[in-house]
């Protein structure tokens, strides 16, 4: 994507924590998921090329086919990339399988320390094992399931006296999830400006993540636990508990009643094009999307508010999304690539990150006394950071996932059989992943 050559600053002292230079420039590709903050890193990048001499080239795959594509390229030792940012859930595979180049050392010589950033993006993209000090990525991208809502139709005032009358409170940001559901519901089959407009667009795709990215957000916060907090791998009554029966359900329920007919199979894109075209007074999403919200001139400059994804009975929590950055072991350009990551630490790259739309994770940047006020999604952006829960990040992580994926997209798209069943069902599934893999 890009073509000028500039001379290089060298990056052979760079583990050492020294300043020599070397006389060739490297073209280093970094590999990610195609989608705004992409852009962002692209424009970003152009000081860091300035600087190096350096080029970055950049090998971007939408969504959908991100992780297959990438998980390819790492599992067969291939050479396209030099940086990776992969996502959350790879970090065990990463660093198990020998993808990752681990960066203690790295970190150490120049400085680096995992305390400068907000501790949910350190154990979430950085470290293996679990809260353990052993790193195979620097965060890069903080990222949260959140909720965006028409603030504009909110505050009419014959909308807010309905739903006043109907429900004996304000129409106003829920603070749980039965109350979201209330709101969706009111505002499902509504007419709106002469056009019928529907409750929420939640996650429900089945080929990737989506559906579980979503139903998550809803698990978590009725005491869906992945296992046994004292025994580990130890599933039955945690992953299916009566809690997470509700949970399930409850998803199901906002499936049936308050979201818009065919989105049976919708994920970031879906949701985000349903939102800006008025489709749905409420939407579920990562954080990613809020700056184009906010620029939208549909629904931004103000018609739009946000929200971290409300409390269930068990508590309030949010699906933890965003990537850390590593360097792949199979790059013959691994210098090179340190230098990039070392660049990217720095507070005043961290601080432009976050001007140009994307969402740092240096604490520097995040608790400076101006963030909650420097955009309107600030102060939900670090409320839902302080609530996320991630997925699991074992190696076999896609093993977890796609059975998960497809009992849960059954039970709450298809209507087959009950919630207890879907997971009584993934209690087994994940049971023989984790035989197959030793850990049982």
């Amino acid at each position: 994507m890009k073509t000028k050559h500039l001379m290089s600053a060298a990056v052979s002292a760079l583990i050492a924590g020294g300043a020599a230079t070397s006389a060739t420039a490297e073209d280093l590709t970094l590999c990610w998921a195609a989608w705004d903050p992409a852009n962002a890193l692209v424009e970003l990048s152009k000081d860091f090329e300035a600087q190096s001499g350096h080029t970055m080239n950049f090998e971007f795959v939408p969504w959908t086919s991100f992780a297959d594509r990438m998980l390819n390229e790492l599992n067969s030792g291939g050479q396209l990339c030099d940086l990776m940012i992969g996502d959350s859930q790879w970090i065990g595979g990463g660093a198990e399988n020998g993808h990752y180049v681990k960066l203690n050392d790295f970190f150490d010589a120049n400085n680096i320390d995992m305390a400068d950033f907000i501790p949910a993006t350190v154990t979430g993209y950085a470290e293996w094992p679990k809260n353990t000090p052993n790193y195979y990525a620097l965060p890069a991208f903080g990222d949260v399931v959140g909720w965006t809502y028409r603030k504009d139709w909110f505050e009419r005032p014959e909308i807010a006296a309905e739903f006043k009358e109907k429900y004996g409170r304000d129409l106003g940001v829920p603070a749980t999830l039965e109350e979201l559901k209330d709101i969706a519901q009111f505002f499902q089959g509504r007419e709106i400006d002469g056009t019928t407009v529907y409750g929420a667009a939640i996650y429900t795709e089945r080929g990737s993540e989506g559906i579980t990215m979503g139903v998550t957000n809803a698990l978590y916060n009725y005491g869906f636990l992945y296992e046994n907090p004292e025994k580990p791998y130890d599933l039955e009554g945690f992953v299916n508990s009566e809690g997470a029966v509700a949970g399930l359900e409850f998803y199901k329920e906002l499936y049936d009643t308050a979201t818009p007919p065919g989105s049976s199979n919708w994920y970031m894109g879906e949701n985000i094009d349903a939102y800006r075209s008025g489709q749905v007074a409420l939407q579920m999403n990562f954080a990613f999307i809020w700056p184009g919200v906010e620029a939208d001139p549909n629904v931004g400059g103000g018609k739009s508010g946000y929200f971290p994804n409300p409390a269930g009975p068990a508590g309030q929590f949010a699906q933890l999304g965003g990537q850390g950055i590593s360097v792949v072991a199979y790059s013959d350009k691994q210098d090179a690539a340190l230098e990039y990551i070392k660049w990217f630490a720095q507070p005043e790259i961290q601080a432009r990150w976050w001007e140009l739309g994307g969402y740092s994770a240096l604490r520097a940047v995040v608790e400076d006394p101006g963030f909650a006020a420097s955009q309107p999604y600030a102060q939900t952006f670090l409320d839902s950071m302080a609530i996320v829960k991630d997925f699991w990040a074992e190696p076999a992580y896609a093993d977890l996932l796609l059975p998960m994926q497809e009992r849960i997209h059954n039970y709450v798209i298809a209507g087959e059989g009950t919630a207890q069943e879907a997971l009584d069902g993934l209690v087994r599934d994940w049971t023989e992943v984790f035989e197959d893999e030793g850990k049982l």
